[in-house]
């Protein structure tokens, strides 16, 4: 028998049920906009991070410290994105898989969500050792210190996703039936906060300007590109995770009056570009480099003869 909660909601002197806020609007909203976007990221991530792993599997060293990295980054993508589906299923009708399903999904979610944040973290404070302290990075970029930080993510990441799987439940709403409540019990928000936004905020920004105030002042040729790829980076990323974070504190603010629902299209909006955001972010981050360029171009040419003619024939024109 599933263990199914229902929600406290007050009922008038008849016995009628009253609902306590007027969410039909909202809930046309995500039932139309939701699903779709949803699988639209699912297939995105899979096809992008697959294609990621398939080009360092053929064409890179397994083991550098840049590929643990990015191996792992992938992977915690993909984590994140086997709940996508069910969220889909979800947003369309009531949540049909049940109390364990349920814990699983909140709880995978965060794992992958929060190990995406801290890889793309341990991913940058890792080039700015290689350009910054060249000497430093000699020394300690081995491979026992990637699996080391691997290592801490991981663990970090999932002690962040246990209290997802203890309090969430379903319950019983009237108004849209079965629903997958991941707040029962849920702790503030400020501690995810700075842990998973102000921090690898912090580091990014210090990181990346580094980097590119090395770069300026060496006499690398093709150096502004670079320096132009590291703001790009960086404006992607404060553009894409900044407003999510930014809406959850004022949400946090009117916690205390749940009809107040003045927040909750942004969040919608704010969540899913986020989402896409870290979904892509290796296929972002590798295709940036001109090595990877060049391994996909070596695979389609493999694969597609005839787009190595074109090539070819275009650059004996040029």
């Amino acid at each position: 028998m599933e263990n199914v909660t229902d929600y406290d909601y007050d009922y008038n002197i008849s016995g009628t049920f009253v609902t306590p806020c007027d969410r039909v609007n909202i809930n046309t909203f995500s039932k139309a906009f939701l699903p779709p976007f949803y699988f639209f990221i699912f297939t995105v991530s899979l096809l992008g991070n697959g294609l990621v792993l398939f080009i360092i599997y053929k064409f890179e060293k397994l083991g550098t410290v840049t590929n643990i990295f990015l191996i792992n980054l992938v992977a915690s993508n993909l984590i994140f994105s086997i709940g996508l589906p069910f969220n889909a299923v979800y947003q369309k009708s009531e949540w049909i898989f049940g109390t364990v399903i349920c814990k699983m999904i909140d709880s995978i979610s965060c794992l992958g969500f929060y190990s995406s944040v801290l890889f793309l973290t341990a991913m940058t404070f890792d080039r700015y050792l290689a350009v910054v302290h060249v000497v430093v990075a000699n020394k300690q970029r081995h491979t026992c210190y990637a699996f080391t930080i691997a290592a801490v993510v991981w663990s970090i990441s999932f002690l962040g996703s246990l209290e997802p799987y203890f309090n969430s439940v379903v319950k019983n709403d009237p108004v849209v039936g079965k629903i997958c409540d991941s707040n029962n019990g849920k702790l503030s928000i400020y501690p995810e906060f700075v842990l998973f936004f102000l921090f690898p905020l912090v580091v990014v920004l210090y990181c990346y300007i580094r980097i590119g105030l090395r770069v300026l002042v060496t006499q690398v040729k093709g150096r502004h590109r670079t320096v132009k790829l590291i703001f790009l980076i960086v404006a992607l990323f404060f553009l894409c995770w900044t407003p999510y974070n930014v809406i959850l504190l004022m949400k946090e603010q009117t916690k205390n009056n749940p009809c107040d629902h003045s927040l909750v299209y942004p969040e919608y909006i704010t969540h899913n570009i986020a989402y896409l955001y870290f979904c892509i972010n290796p296929v972002f981050f590798t295709f940036l480099g001109k090595k990877f360029q060049n391994h996909v171009r070596r695979l389609l040419f493999n694969k597609i003869p005839c787009i190595k003619d074109v090539s070819i024939s275009s650059r004996s024109s040029s």
